[in-house]
């Protein structure tokens, strides 16, 4: 059916200066709806009320819809040119002509009207007119209440309603039986006649509202189906009124989070919540469950801001009323409202008089909102700005904060293009500086050439990666696609390293020494030496030559840790094997230099096969490992000399057991394991320095005094032994204590004299530091940070210091590298003397590991420091070479490089799991991606030719 459009005679605004009209108009409606109420049943209103409207100038207008026949409510809706409820929905607010708050309330008021007519039947004038008596006297006892605003309207005024009543039955367009007496009469000419005055001003409002209420269509229509239902179902509230609706109110001054699905929305915090309202629009789970209904109207608050500024407090606490004169009457309204409510439509077609000018002046009313849940939940903001306690703070200071990163810096990251692609480690395949040396006699070529400028370039991925399989599923198998390389199952696969099977690469647990298995052979070795006694006396190992570290993969069985390391040679990628399967392993090579771990810190040394000349150049290599072999500790020592007859392996026998006799390691066992048909040489290093001075040929030579066994980055090789320690206060003077106790108690040798890196005693600072990442971790790290622990095997600790973030996940299934930066305090050592591991390095340079080789990294204070010598940019481009994807980065820093470090890696599509900052110091958690750039750059000094 059309729509009907209508405007004001006088052409005037109803908007201004009608603080008397309202009154009356208040009165005469709440009056002639206790009227009409009288007219139908006890169960709540019948009649449809089509509309109030308010002419300042030419008095006050009526329409009304006879209540008695169906056909008479068809008919007068038809005559006002009321559209079907269906096209109200689509239209919101903004489609009803006669100005009445919602078609859902006509519409529900229509079908009670229906109900009431087939049980009234033909109801005369004379029966309205003394139900009008009867109604007056109910009017006497109480004002009716109009819910959720003429609660407020009727108080003061109830004495004028009876006279109003009186004097003037028809006067407003509210549902009365004096409107559906007049409508009898003039059923055609006058509905329409009246419907057309009636009809003006809120058609004239409505006009100028529409732009408005387009975005505010869908709540509105929410909030009219949402009255409109409970004038339908709460049939007992028609009664004993609104009390429970006032009841409600007051209750929802208290807590207003409570409050019906257009109150939040609408109310918004209106601009006085500190940003509040900006997060609840991007959160809109944490609102109500209407929030869908209401998506449009924060635009409407924005685009009304202006206006809604300028609302007083107790303006937006008495949203609804909106009409200033009943706001100025409030308190007493209310008070007297309570005592007398009675229904919701009553309060509904009064409401409509206010509420089309309300929607004017104020687009984000809603329910009232009580001032003093307003200046609480202020309170609370500002008070708690920044904290956990207030997630919708915590939200907004994140948004900021990754806006403000992100905007910042432009960064525009490339793929790198070499010639070791996806397994590029660029300190080891630097091709052109491994052409240009003079000899590879002592490997040179497979030590460390790191280029002058670190690459700022991303890895790429090999074809098909998939997320590595989880440990301990991982030491058996792992994705051939992960590490596609072939060569060394063709050339081992006899010997068990590796095997394809299917779209995995298998490890059977066998090595070159140990076919059969390596717990077989790790057990027969404690056999061969009861005092080795894995686990306990002996927990930290480094495995020479490793292969595929399997011997070290299956000593996490016996409770030891083991630090692989083999070369990147002919035997491709036996270290990405190890590291994808979960095992600690580095790239290097017994070549020039010192191996990057201080002296006198493992526990034992193992070499199965491990192809090195151990007797050439006066022991050199050897000489290497009696460096950093604790003493008292093992070598274990299982190759083809130890056991075959051959001339070669004869000679280096020879060879080998002059030298150890010089170097005055004891021979302790030779046992042949029978399964694999290996032997096995144990030597012992001695604890004193009496074999020492005792030696009738003083070679190999004893190091200078100057010469620091545990200065080893970059230091070239020496044919010399350092001596025992002979102070009982120093490292390495007796043995540490058994494995787990030795994890939790302060080195022997850590004076209270010496200052800790903390700033207080050494032993002090030791369980300080020990303390605090226990706590870290179990009350942040492990639950608050979004970090799936189940899918995190190898770790990596930029910056260790006492390796107390290492000990604090010692019950989880993890291992952790923990490096120590070379322009760090030196305190590697101590991490080995609580039974962990780690070794030194220079971030300035990529680390000797292949790509994808961890699943979480942690930086505790060290990128504002290395930043000051280093790119920032190369370093966070060498972390996102060695983390996996879905890979966790933890940076601790302060604030400003936290903010920098968060900008670089939304660059590359990482998710951030969380940013915090507090002062100067900030704390970011994020995911990397799987994403890599389109744009290539080519390192030319990578490419072989």
């Amino acid at each position: 059916m059309a729509q009907v459009r209508y405007t004001r005679l006088d052409n005037r605004r109803p908007s201004s200066n009608y603080c008397s009209t309202v009154t009356v108009v208040v009165f005469v409606a709440l009056c002639l709806v206790g009227i009409w109420m009288m007219t139908s049943s006890y169960v709540g209103p019948a009649q449809n009320v089509d509309e109030v409207s308010l002419d300042t100038n030419d008095g006050i207008k009526k329409q009304m819809t006879p209540p008695a026949e169906e056909g008479n409510v068809q008919k007068s809706e038809e005559a006002a040119g009321e559209t079907p409820n269906e096209e109200k929905k689509g239209d919101g607010d903004a489609s009803f002509p006669e100005g009445d708050e919602s078609s859902s309330k006509q519409d529900d008021q229509e079908e009670k009207t229906k109900e009431e007519s087939t049980s009234s039947g033909e109801e005369s004038s004379s029966k309205q007119e003394d139900q009008e008596e009867k109604k007056e006297e109910k009017i006497k006892e109480g004002p009716i209440s109009s819910g959720d605003e003429s609660s407020s309207k009727q108080g003061d005024q109830e004495e004028k309603k009876e006279e109003n009543t009186k004097e003037e039955p028809t006067s407003s367009g509210d549902e009365s039986a004096s409107k559906q007496g007049d409508q009898e009469e003039k059923k055609d000419e006058k509905t329409k006649e009246e419907s057309t005055s009636s009809g003006d001003e809120s058609s004239t409002k409505q006009e100028d509202q529409e732009e408005r209420k387009e975005e505010t269509a869908s709540s509105g229509e929410t909030k009219s189906e949402t009255e409109g239902g409970e004038n339908k179902n709460d049939d007992s509230k028609s009664e004993n009124g609104d009390e429970n609706d006032l009841g409600e109110k007051k209750d929802l001054k208290d807590h207003p989070d409570e409050e019906n699905p257009e109150s939040k929305s609408e109310n918004g915090f209106d601009g006085s919540d500190l940003g509040e309202k900006k997060d609840l629009k991007d959160h809109p789970d944490e609102e109500n469950p209407d929030s869908n209904d209401n998506q449009t109207k924060p635009e409407t608050e924005d685009n009304e801001s202006g206006e809604n500024q300028k609302k007083t407090t107790a303006d937006e606490s008495e949203k609804k009323s909106s009409d200033d004169d009943t706001e100025a009457k409030g308190d007493k309204e209310t008070k007297t409202g309570n005592e007398g409510a009675e229904t919701k439509t009553e309060k509904e077609s009064t409401e409509t008089i206010v509420e089309q000018e309300s929607i004017a002046k104020n687009e984000t009313s809603g329910d009232l909102s009580p001032p003093v849940a307003q200046l609480e939940l202020l309170n609370e903001t500002t008070a708690q700005n920044g904290s956990f306690t207030t997630q919708a703070t915590e939200s907004k200071n994140e948004k900021e904060a990754q806006k403000g990163s992100g905007d910042q810096v432009d960064f525009k990251w490339t793929l790198c293009n070499t010639t070791a692609g996806p397994d590029y480690i660029p300190c080891l395949d630097n091709v052109q500086a491994i052409k240009s040396l003079k000899t590879t006699k002592h490997y040179e070529h497979r030590e460390r050439h790191c280029p002058v400028t670190p690459p700022t370039c991303l890895v790429p991925l090999p074809e098909g990666y998939k997320r590595p399989i989880e440990w301990p599923k991982s030491r058996e198998k792992i994705w051939y696609t992960n590490v596609p390389h072939t060569k060394l199952a063709e050339y081992k696969g006899h010997q068990n390293w590796v095997k394809v099977t299917g779209e995995f690469l298998t490890f059977p647990g066998g090595g070159t020494q140990f076919k059969h298995g390596a717990l077989h052979y790790i057990d027969f070795i404690q056999e061969s030496v009861p005092d080795i006694s894995w686990g306990k006396r002996s927990r930290v190992v480094l495995d020479v030559g490793c292969g595929v570290a399997s011997f070290g993969g299956f000593l996490f069985d016996r409770d030891v840790t083991t630090m692989s390391l083999a070369p990147k040679d002919e035997h491709e990628a036996q270290v990405q094997f190890a590291l994808e399967r979960g095992i600690p392993a580095i790239s290097a090579v017994m070549g020039t230099t010192r191996l990057p771990f201080p002296g006198r810190v493992f526990d034992i040394v193992h070499c199965a096969r491990c192809r090195v000349p151990w007797h050439i150049e006066g022991g050199k290599l050897l000489l290497e490992l009696n460096r950093v072999l604790r003493p008292g500790g093992f070598f274990v020592w299982s190759a083809t000399p130890v056991y075959q007859k051959k001339t070669e392996d004869v000679e280096i026998w020879e060879a080998m057991t002059e030298l150890t006799k010089k170097m005055c390691w004891e021979l302790i066992s030779i046992n042949k394991d029978k399964i694999n048909g290996v032997g096995v040489a144990t030597y012992k290093k001695p604890t004193s320095n009496e074999c020492y001075k005792s030696r009738s040929e003083q070679q190999p030579p004893i190091c200078a005094d100057s010469d620091d066994p545990n200065a080893s980055w970059k230091v070239p090789l020496e044919a010399c032994m350092h001596t025992a320690p002979e102070d009982t206060t120093q490292r390495g003077s007796q043995w540490p204590e058994q494995w787990p106790a030795r994890l939790e108690k302060p080195p022997f040798w850590l004076s209270s004299s010496q200052t800790g890196v903390y700033g207080k005693a050494a032993p002090d600072d030791f369980s300080a530091d020990y303390e605090h990442w226990k706590r870290v971790v179990t009350k942040s790290y492990l639950n608050g940070l979004g970090i799936n622990w189940a899918s995190v095997r190898n770790v990596m600790d930029m910056k260790a210091v006492y390796g107390g973030f290492a000990a604090a996940l010692r019950d989880l299934k993890v291992w952790v590298m923990n490096v120590v930066p070379i322009d760090s305090p030196d305190t590697l050592a101590i991490i080995y003397e609580r039974g962990l591991f780690g070794i030194y390095h220079d971030w300035c340079e990529s680390f000797s590991t292949y790509p994808r080789s961890y699943d979480l990294v942690h930086a505790d204070h060290l990128l504002s420091k290395l930043k000051q010598r280093c790119n920032l940019t190369a370093i966070v481009a060498e972390v996102d070479r060695v983390l996996r994807p879905e890979g966790t980065l933890i940076v601790r820093d302060d604030a400003k490089t936290v903010q920098e470090v968060e900008a670089m890696v939304k660059a590359m599509k990482w998710e951030v799991h969380m940013t915090y900052s507090k002062g100067k110091e900030g704390l970011l958690s994020v995911q990397k991606s799987i994403w890599r750039p389109e744009d290539v750059q080519t390192l030319t000094y990578a490419i072989a030719a």
